[in-house]
């Protein structure tokens, strides 16, 4: 019971679909602020949730099964690191040897799932919006990657969670060394491309592609593929606070400190246009990645 408890309320799907939700109306708001709109209510996002789970779910012809599974897949697998991640931050003992592996691996999921099921649609939008998707992964994965690679070795080669908070307790957070500032300012440009907003709304650009990957879903799918979107607004940012900014772990400095983080991923979002798929790729590959490099030999120097 308490298992299910942890996935399915707090601090697993429903609580992260929550705050992921309002964080989402929060970024539509300060977004229409910033252009002289209104904006939508606070409770716009989950009308809209709403009124997809009543429509009809269409399936294009030639389709095959995984069209309808990959939606599925990717929401369980960022539920599963919302409820680890949220279990290790309310009890640090609790989490197991080489969590942080395991979420690296189950956060690559949700952007493989859109690929899957943009690729299952047989539609050529989609395809191309699918192509985008695989470069972009290819693009930001190895500087996350090294950014928590110079984690790691910042914690005397913690691979735990666990260990990573209690080394903050003790020593500080890592985002206040060389290192761990080089590679959390990283880490906010990786997790922007892993949301696939504002400079990398790459693999849906409604302007360029109509949706692309996301072109033929409708009804529940579409809904599944939002409310992914909305968690992983919640758990990406948390993961980065943890893993750079863990000295203080209270509820009211993990909300400040998600609500600064939010707001510095919100700023990005208006006022950089989005970038080609190539520029992109260029971008990660030459700035993130060298100062990712440059960051994991601070950090095994001790910097």
């Amino acid at each position: 019971m308490k298992t299910i408890f942890y996935l399915l309320i707090f601090p697993g799907f429903l609580f992260s679909l929550t705050v992921g939700l309002l964080a989402g109306w929060l970024d539509r708001k300060l977004t229409a602020r910033l252009q002289w709109r209104v904006g939508p209510p606070w409770y716009q996002n989950f009308m809209d949730i709403l009124k997809l789970l009543g429509k009809e779910t269409i399936v294009p012809e030639g389709s095959k099964l995984v069209f309808l599974l990959s939606p599925y897949l990717g929401l369980a697998s960022v539920v599963l690191v919302t409820a680890s991640l949220g279990r290790s931050i309310i009890s640090p003992l609790d989490s197991f040897s080489g969590d942080l592996i395991v979420f690296l691996y189950l956060l690559i999921i949700p952007a493989i799932a859109v690929i899957i099921g943009a690729s299952s649609s047989r539609n050529p939008l989609a395809s191309v919006g699918a192509s985008r998707e695989m470069k972009l992964i290819l693009a930001y994965e190895l500087p996350l990657i090294l950014c928590v690679i110079a984690v790691v070795l910042k914690c005397k080669g913690a691979l735990q969670i666990g260990q990573v908070i209690q080394y903050q307790l003790l020593y500080g957070s890592i985002a206040f060394s060389l290192s761990g500032a080089l590679a959390f300012i990283v880490a906010i440009f990786c997790i922007q491309a892993k949301l696939g907003i504002g400079l990398f709304d790459i693999a849906e650009a409604d302007q360029e592609i109509m949706g692309g990957t996301l072109i033929e879903y409708s009804g529940l799918p579409l809904a599944i593929f939002k409310l992914t979107k909305a968690v992983m607004l919640y758990v990406l940012p948390v993961f980065i606070i943890v893993l750079f900014l863990g000295r203080d772990l209270t509820p009211i400095f993990i909300i400040a400190k998600y609500l600064m983080l939010l707001l510095i991923i919100i700023l990005i979002k208006n006022t950089n246009p989005r970038l080609r798929i190539d520029q992109a790729l260029k971008f990660f590959w030459r700035i993130p990645t060298v100062l990712a490099g440059i960051a994991v030999i601070l950090a095994s120097f001790g910097l």
